[in-house]
């Protein structure tokens, strides 16, 4: 009864706080170059279906540069898993860069 009770008021600390289900930026530049990185991989194969992202392997620096005239704010490395109808192989490598907004501007994918 008493993890009932600390569970609820957990979870009402985190919403009054506005930590209880909001997205972080870590989170969100995830969310964005799993999502934009799976669509770019099912235009080139049909059979993929979906990405998992290994989250102990992955790295996201905040970046202060350019590609010609186009802001690079984040930088996203690890690795990923593809899934091909189910089933996945070995992981490969990924780099995705985040402009203003956390909007994707390249995802990468190559085999190790």
């Amino acid at each position: 009864m008493w993890f009932h009770k600390f569970a609820a008021a957990f979870f009402i600390l985190g919403l009054s706080t506005g930590r209880g289900l909001s997205q972080t930026p870590i989170d969100a530049a995830i969310t964005a170059c799993k999502s934009t990185g799976l669509l770019a991989l099912q235009e080139q194969a049909k059979d993929i279906s979906d990405l998992v992202i290994d989250m102990e392997s992955v790295a996201i620096s905040a970046a202060d540069t350019k590609v010609e005239t186009v802001p690079i704010k984040t930088v996203v490395l690890g690795e990923a898993y593809i899934a091909r109808n189910g089933k996945t192989g070995a992981p490969d490598r990924f780099v995705c860069l985040l402009g203003e907004k956390g909007k994707v501007l390249l995802t990468f994918f190559t085999a190790k």
